[in-house]
């Protein structure tokens, strides 16, 4: 991703020492940390409802008032016809369905990353994980 050109800033000394500690157990630089959180507040203000969670590393987008990540809703929805047919058929809202679906439109290349991370065969995930152990589920 191209970088814009750079530009100073002040942080009250409260706010530069919250940055500069997220840096130190990030390992990473202040202004990166400052972009991170930029992108991810700016994106909660143009979709309401939208929150980010996961780790430093993996940060991905979550429908607010459901368990569910963007690219959980945005898979499931592919099974139904509608919103509003999924809606009635789960316990996420057609608001809520309609939002992750609004949050994909919008970045679909990430949403599609999640959903391609998840479909990933189990033979491959062994492979990448030798120690990784499987759970039988007996009905």
């Amino acid at each position: 991703m191209a970088k814009s050109a750079p530009f100073s800033m002040r942080l009250s000394d409260v706010t530069d020492q919250l940055v500069s500690e997220e840096a130190k157990r990030t390992r990473r630089t202040k202004g990166a940390v400052v972009e991170g959180l930029a992108e991810e507040a700016l994106r909660t203000r143009r979709f309401p409802g939208i929150a980010f969670r996961g780790s430093d590393w993996n940060r991905r987008p979550w429908v607010i008032g459901t368990a569910l990540d963007v690219w959980e809703i945005v898979a499931a929805s592919r099974s139904y016809r509608t919103p509003s047919d999924m809606a009635a058929a789960t316990e996420v809202t057609e608001p809520q369905i309609r939002l992750a679906l609004a949050y994909y439109a919008e970045y679909p290349d990430e949403i599609d990353a999640g959903i391609a991370e998840s479909a990933r065969p189990l033979a491959e995930l062994q492979r990448q994980y030798p120690t990784i152990d499987t759970i039988t589920v007996i009905d």
